[in-house]
């Protein structure tokens, strides 16, 4: 029978480095961050031991040996097994070659937020930007040390994804940013006046009616026009 596969990312990371060499969890955390996988990877110690014996139960790898150094306590060294590494290359070759819909938190605030006032969201989003520029700064400082120490780009190439990824998500909000402080963003008046009526105690059945009689136009979306 097949292993099954877990879906968590550090366990892909616990496969590639057992693939490369029989390791104890405290050597595969400290080597993780020596190599700042955890820019990437969500690392802590705990969950770390968690994936492990997740893992060992699916038969992806396996106790090598018992080892200990001094006066520290015992530490098991795992290897990874045959299905593991095959599972470990199926899984990468999926990953790279497939892309796949990831719900990003921002993406269901976004869905969300016309529960706020639009003021609001005009002012957390504008935060939100302020905290984007200063992200893109410390990864061009970055960006700067990996050339100063004349860093391999395979090094990198994670780091390059997540600053196209931040330089999209600035755009984005500063075009979204203009759009809403303008009123030029389709849907606003109606947004706006929503909360209008909220805050001045109107129940939400008679909200709705308003909205459906004063906005007609834009709540005419979903209507056949040849009807």
């Amino acid at each position: 029978m097949a292993a099954t596969r877990p879906s968590n990312p550090l366990a892909l990371a616990v496969l590639v480095l057992l693939a490369e060499r029989p390791m104890h969890p405290y050597e595969m955390s400290s080597t993780l961050r020596e190599r700042r996988k955890e820019d990437s990877i969500k690392l802590n110690y705990g969950s770390l031991y968690s994936v492990v014996e997740s893992l060992q139960k699916r038969g992806l790898i396996e106790a090598a040996e018992t080892v200990r150094e001094g006066r520290r306590p015992e530490r098991t060294v795992y290897a990874i097994t045959e299905s593991g590494g095959r599972v470990m290359i199926d899984w990468m070759v999926e990953l790279l070659s497939t892309p796949k819909k990831e719900f990003t938190q921002f993406e269901a605030a976004l869905s969300l937020a016309g529960a706020l006032p639009p003021d609001e969201v005009i002012e957390l989003l504008g935060q939100r930007l302020r905290n984007l520029r200063f992200q893109q700064k410390a990864i061009d400082a970055m960006f700067e040390e990996a050339k100063v120490v004349n860093l391999p780009r395979l090094f990198m190439i994670e780091a390059e994804f997540s600053a196209a990824l931040l330089k999209a998500e600035t755009a984005f909000v500063e075009n979204l940013l203009a759009d809403l402080r303008d009123g030029s963003l389709g849907g606003f008046a109606m947004w706006q006046r929503m909360h209008e009526l909220r805050r001045e105690g109107v129940p939400p059945e008679e909200i709705e009616a308003k909205l459906s009689a004063e906005f007609a136009d834009d709540l005419a979306f979903g209507q056949d026009e040849s009807t």
